[in-house]
């Protein structure tokens, strides 16, 4: 769980534009004698990837009609609502 709390920290860390410190060196990290130091990893492209990919719940509102009209047609609301945002974001890109 140190691996995951770290990289969400991290992450956060890099949202909020704040400096990444360097990692300690192991060595140079003294503890009392009833202590150790261990080595915790984390790949961020990971920890990205699985937080920017998350779904997000949305709520939204459209006329009874429409609804009506795309649940009659099988339509999958979410996956329309992703086509359409993607369209939408790309005409304003270009």
């Amino acid at each position: 769980m140190a691996s995951d709390a770290l990289g969400l920290h991290l992450y956060a860390m890099e949202q909020d534009n704040d400096p990444i410190p360097e990692p300690s060196v192991l060595k140079d990290v003294h503890c009392a004698a009833n202590k150790r130091s261990v080595l915790v990893e984390v790949h961020m492209s990971l920890i990205r990837h699985t937080i920017e990919s998350a779904s997000v719940k949305k709520t939204l509102t459209i006329p009874r009609w429409l609804n009506t009209l795309a649940e009659q047609h099988n339509v999958n609301f979410s996956q329309a609502l992703q086509e359409a945002l993607k369209d939408q974001l790309t005409k304003k890109a270009g």
